[in-house]
């Protein structure tokens, strides 16, 4: 338990949020925590005053929790709990001065994408069945993977973005900028096999003739409709990973990648703005880079024995 006087303020302070700034218990909540946080740990530091508390004080804080491997979000938010808190200590005339502001928090290094092995994919795409509800989530489930397309593109596709000729769907990315991706030969097969039986609808009428992907009542099917048939298929296959679509997206991104090796290529296929966003699939083992130099370097070449 944090010393008491210290509690006495950081008490204080959460009543303030609640009433006169009326921010949401959630939030409140996470001010209690590391607040909570910061006053055990200066306690062990024996400081009971925060007049006392300075910056290396915070900035040690915040370093702990860092070696504690506390994510670079979490300090962030431990951090700008800390500023508004003095600031209310300002304004309480506890103290003179924001120690807090005087650093920032480490950088966050992004996670890597979850992704799924190429077994787990073909797990997943092999729906077996021939009924409505089949041959519409094998489709999508196909055009995700095949395309990389983000759940947004895939439930604003329409019927006619898709040329079978050419083996291409046109899809709407952010900011409206469209792009045209190929579409793989599974995929293909899937849609073709969708679209015999799209408008057999189990209930109501079609409501929207243009959308490629329908609810089973006739209307485009919605972005969770889409996530709750994933998890669904995902129990129903006994794969235990927890997928959501962007999965598949993530899955072909990583797949192609490390087969082609283009990172260029890959960033036009997802539609990036910034090769930056791309790279984070590059999270090839140290042994493939290894094989690859070793057989492309000039340098790397080993020596002919005389």
């Amino acid at each position: 338990m944090a010393d008491q006087s210290l509690m006495e303020m950081i008490t204080a302070f959460l009543t303030h949020l609640s009433d006169e700034r009326q921010l949401s218990q959630h939030t409140v909540d996470a001010y209690r925590r590391d607040l909570t946080s910061l006053a055990q740990f200066l306690e062990a530091k024996e400081i009971i005053d925060w007049s006392d508390v300075a910056s290396h004080h915070l900035q040690a804080f915040i370093t702990e929790g860092h070696r504690q491997g506390r994510s670079g979000r979490t300090l962030k938010r431990r951090l700008s709990a800390c500023r508004t808190f003095f600031n209310y200590l300002a304004k309480e005339a506890i103290t003179t001065t924001n120690p807090a502001m005087e650093f920032s928090a480490p950088k966050s290094t992004p996670g890597l994408p979850v992704t799924m092995d190429t077994d787990q994919v073909s797990r997943l795409l092999d729906i077996e069945g021939s009924d409505w509800h089949c041959l519409r989530d094998r489709a999508m489930l196909e055009l995700f993977y095949s395309s990389g397309l983000r759940l947004a593109e895939l439930v604003g596709s329409n019927i006619n973005d898709i040329s079978f000729d050419e083996a291409t769907i046109r899809v709407r990315g952010k900011g409206s900028k469209e792009r045209v991706l190929p579409v793989g030969s599974k995929a293909i097969s899937a849609l073709t096999a969708w679209l015999e039986i799209r408008t057999d609808l189990p209930k109501g009428k079609i409501k929207d003739n243009s959308a490629l992907f329908l609810s089973e009542r006739g209307a485009r099917i919605s972005p969770r409709n889409v996530q709750e048939r994933v998890r669904q298929w995902c129990l129903r296959l006994g794969i235990s990973a927890r997928v959501h679509p962007h999965t598949l997206r993530h899955s072909f991104a990583s797949h192609l990648l490390e087969s082609s090796q283009d990172l260029r290529a890959v960033q036009e296929l997802l539609g990036h703005a910034d090769i930056g966003t791309t790279q984070i699939y590059t999270h090839l083992d140290f042994q493939h880079l290894a094989e690859v130099y070793d057989k492309a370097h000039p340098r790397a070449q080993k020596v002919p024995e005389e």
